[in-house]
């Protein structure tokens, strides 16, 4: 065991966190690993206009929740124009393009995009009177948008979104030529143009019309909450929360990842913003670097499924099932209560084991006068919970909600949001919804293609062929599927995907809907940690001058509990509050499912109560498994192996041997 070290820290350290002071290096570390961050930074008369672009879209969708949407295909086509507009202008087309004004090309591009949205406005009614049936013009039309949100999706989101699209367009023109399951009759580029450009099931498909309402109010409802000092607040309450105990930094680390991840889903963002701060801090007190890396990029990743504000694809998936997303808000309480149980386990035992100590409790901010200071900033956080289980729709619930934060917010003066704050704010939602909108955009042409082609039922059959209807090695291949497709896509990207051609296989071999998608949604979520490509891993190892491969595999060790947790919700629907249950139900559920990720946590870092011999590891590795498969006998079987290391090692340490060292 190492021995113990004391902080080397001092005050101005644990201020700079609180107070939010990012380095420059926060900047190059996320324009490095986050393609949506490397946007030109205009001076001048260009920024402003840049401002008046984006605080025009961000009152649009005010305006619109307000009222009521319109349209689908207006909505989503006056959404998308915006987006495709920004993009031209901010991302430069290659890495050797002006980055601090636009080309001549740019503003062709971003006009091309104008052009097409005031198209399809124009003839969009001529065209539902005239009962679907449309001319050439709207064709070519329609083949300039498909090649202009191609283009910009590869500045705003990388290269291999649409790869992918092309690659499904490719197979929509040349099915007739594939042989067996996966073949078909083929389409014309008429027909795939005019699937994707004039109708629902396309680039305006389900995706982008959650982008054009749900998705944007919630990141233009968090772009408010940031204006407000939010962060800060949250920031000093997880320093006088967590940071005294062992381990102190780490646990930071997770508990302020988990509060801002539910005003910030991108968990790249996230690792770079508040990994500027704790990694240092978790090293300073003994932590090694890749470690250090490791927990914030494992915390930051968790924000995406952490209630009320969870990360772009659960609205999606709310869409997808017809359901509300009150209803996927509550299921994924207890889940992402697992998944920071299984975080903060791991790095408890860590803390322990390494003999590590909290931060000096003089130096931390005290509980009482962080939430007499700045607690009042949480209620919209419970507004939008109360209004959002009240019965509003999301739209709404967002709507209101960004009006009470700027009532709020002036309840105390340093929380006072200015009219210049107003305006930043509504430049800040709309400048983050670009990438996410962007994602949304491209991924219409997977769905559109699976749509017209019948893909998705056609992957799902093949999945459950290859599992011979076995339901732990499908929801083990859909696993797969989905960290594969996330080593190159955006979490709602990837989410969509796994979801159209993965899910059914799971649906039919009766996994509840919203468990299925639920499975899929995680294991997009936990793509930023698995190695080879690993975004967050890689971020938190730029900012811990660590091995990026060393993190990467060391947030998937960290990470594994919780990896768990979508297994156990497909065994144990009740913990997303699914089928008919009562109290005992879940609570044995609860039980069961906590107390396995204990003792995998404790196997998998070698400590209880004390280090842990080979023995030990095995009954406790045997007792974790146990309680994750549902059944009366294997639950007794897990608990009492369980429980029968506990005792043996709380007597070893009360009866010492007279020579030797108990464990290792």
């Amino acid at each position: 065991m190492e021995q113990e070290k004391k902080p080397v820290i001092d005050k101005q350290q644990i201020d700079a966190f609180i107070n939010e002071e990012p380095s420059e290096k926060v900047d190059e570390v996320l324009r490095k690993y986050e393609v949506e961050a490397r946007y030109r930074k205009f001076t001048g008369p260009m920024a402003k206009i840049i401002a008046v672009i984006a605080i025009a879209m961000s009152l649009f969708h005010l305006y619109t929740a307000g009222i009521g949407v319109f349209e689908a295909i207006k909505q989503r086509s006056i959404h998308l124009t915006f987006v495709l507009v920004l993009v031209f202008l901010l991302y430069p087309a290659t890495s050797k393009s002006p980055k601090a004004k636009v080309t001549p090309i740019d503003v062709m591009l971003a006009a091309l995009s104008f052009f097409a949205g005031v198209y399809l406005m124009t003839i969009y009614d001529d065209l539902a009177n005239a009962g679907g049936v449309y001319t050439q013009m709207d064709i070519y039309v329609g083949g300039l948008l498909c090649l202009l949100v191609l283009e910009a999706a590869r500045r705003a989101t990388g290269k291999e979104l649409p790869i992918m699209a092309l690659l499904f367009v490719g197979y929509a023109l040349f099915g007739d030529l594939i042989p067996g399951q996966f073949g078909h009759r083929g389409y014309s580029l008429e027909r795939v143009i005019e699937h994707m450009f004039l109708t629902t099931e396309g680039i305006y498909g389900v995706a982008l019309g959650v982008s054009a309402t749900y998705i944007f109010l919630f990141i233009l409802f968090g772009a408010f909450l940031s204006e407000t000092g939010m962060a800060r607040f949250f920031n000093s309450l997880a320093m006088a929360v967590a940071g005294g105990s062992p381990g102190g930094p780490a646990k930071v680390a997770i508990f302020a990842s988990g509060l801002l991840g539910m005003i910030n889903g991108s968990a790249v963002a996230n690792t770079a913003t508040i990994g500027s701060f704790t990694i240092p801090l978790m090293k300073s007190i003994g932590y090694r670097p890749h470690f250090a890396g490791a927990v914030e990029a494992v915390a930051s990743t968790g924000g995406q499924i952490m209630p009320p504000v969870m990360g772009a694809a659960a609205f999606v998936m709310a869409e997808f099932l017809g359901m509300s997303y009150t209803a996927i808000m509550i299921a994924a309480v207890v889940p992402a209560a697992l998944y920071y149980l299984a975080c903060w386990t791991m790095i408890h035992l860590e803390a322990l084991k390494l003999g590590l100590e909290g931060l000096p409790k003089e130096q931390l901010p005290s509980f009482k006068n962080t939430l007499l200071k700045s607690g009042h900033l949480m209620l919209p956080i419970l507004a939008i919970v109360a209004l959002l289980l009240y019965g509003l729709t999301p739209l709404y619930a967002a709507f209101f909600t960004i009006l009470i934060t700027i009532v709020v917010s002036w309840l105390k003066p340093e929380t006072r949001i200015s009219f210049r704050g107003i305006l930043k704010a509504l430049e800040a939602g709309a400048r983050s919804a670009v990438g996410v909108a962007m994602a949304c955009a491209v991924v219409g042409f997977v769905v559109g293609v699976s749509s017209l082609t019948s893909l998705g039922l056609t992957f799902g059959a093949n999945i459950l062929d290859l599992s011979g209807n076995s339901l732990m090695l499908t929801l083990v291949l859909t696993a797969i599927t989905s960290l594969i497709l996330g080593m190159g896509l955006p979490t709602t990207a990837c989410y969509i995907v796994a979801a159209t051609i993965a899910a059914p296989a799971l649906i039919k071999l009766s996994v509840p809907p919203l468990v299925a998608h639920f499975f899929v949604f995680y294991f997009a979520c936990l793509s930023n940690l698995t190695p080879p490509v690993c975004l967050a891993a890689f971020t938190a190892a730029g900012m811990a001058g660590a091995s990026p491969y060393k993190v990467g595999w060391t947030s998937t060790r960290l990470g594994v509990a919780g990896f768990l947790v979508p297994f156990l919700a497909v065994y144990s629907p009740m913990l997303l509050l699914q089928g008919n249950f009562g109290a005992f139900e879940v609570g044995e559920a609860l039980l069961t499912a906590t107390v396995g990720i204990i003792a995998l946590s404790a196997a998998l870092e070698n400590w209880l109560l004390r280090g842990c011999t080979l023995p030990e590891r095995a009954v406790l590795l045997v007792g974790a498994l146990c309680l994750i498969i549902p059944g009366f006998w294997t639950d007794i079987i897990g608990l009492g192996s369980v429980i029968a290391v506990y005792l043996w090692q709380k007597r070893s340490l009360s009866n010492p041997p007279s020579t030797g060292i108990a464990g290792n």
